[in-house]
């Protein structure tokens, strides 16, 4: 497989972070470019960072890449009005997935949340749900739509809504079998992996949905490597004969 390049945005939120790590950490990738509002604390050699004001991004500002991954989202209570969290979970990424169709980024991948509906009653799910249609109407080369549930893990900020459902799926997460594991709470790093995952192995139709079943099952992918021959085996000449004549017919 050919070295790939890649671009995130929101690089330094709780899933963009474990990306950033993935990517640069993976020999699949040769080059990681990140487009963010504010410095990273993580540094690798393979990272190139640009500062950027989203308002003001363009074309040239992104990367020829084989892959654009878009980590961003916030909630209400962070954006402090509905206006600001649609402008960072609607607006930005359209804007961006325009660019990048300008640019010729052929795989463009995104994440929404599960029951994801523009008709929905719920604010959070409308605009996912008109991210989702919107962005398939872009009509782009590749695009890939990961539909997690909650998502748990250490954040930086404290957001007590978040902490008691967390605290809530870790009870009911072992009790999320068969049928009901789709609906289990996942951790920012396993959402990361996931998107690391589909990007290698996944389909490159023009719309792929990943559910969170789909997420949940990622999981790395198992390289066989030859074993050493043990030293019993390289002196059982018995075992061996048949290598030897095989070789002094073919000579």
């Amino acid at each position: 497989m050919a070295k790939r390049t890649a671009i995130v945005v929101g690089a330094t939120g709780f899933t963009g972070q474990f990306l950033v790590k993935q990517l640069c950490e993976s020999e699949e990738y040769a080059a990681v470019s990140i487009i963010t509002r504010r410095k990273p604390e993580y540094d690798h050699l393979k990272l190139d960072v640009k500062i950027k004001d989203f308002n003001r991004l363009e074309e040239e500002d992104l990367e020829i890449a084989d892959d654009l991954f878009c980590c961003l989202g916030t909630t209400i209570k962070k954006a402090k009005t509905k206006e600001n969290f649609q402008k960072v979970d609607l607006e930005y990424p359209l804007q961006i997935a325009s660019l990048a169709k300008k640019r010729g980024i052929p795989n463009f991948y995104v994440i929404s949340a599960v029951g994801s509906n523009k008709k929905s009653p719920f604010f959070y799910s409308q605009v996912k749900g008109r991210l989702e249609e919107e962005l398939i109407e872009l009509n782009m080369p590749s695009l890939s739509i990961f539909k997690p549930s909650l998502i748990i893990g250490g954040r930086e900020e404290f957001r007590l809504g978040e902490r008691v459902s967390e605290g809530l799926f870790k009870v009911l997460n072992p009790v999320f079998v068969g049928p009901l594991k789709k609906m289990r709470a996942i951790h920012g790093r396993q959402l990361a992996y996931a998107m690391y995952h589909y990007a290698l192995y996944g389909k490159k139709s023009k719309v792929n949905i990943y559910q969170n079943i789909d997420i949940i099952n990622a999981r790395p992918i198992e390289t066989t490597e030859d074993q050493p021959i043990s030293r019993e085996e390289l002196f059982n000449w018995e075992k061996r004969e048949g290598l030897f004549v095989e070789k002094e017919k073919q000579e």
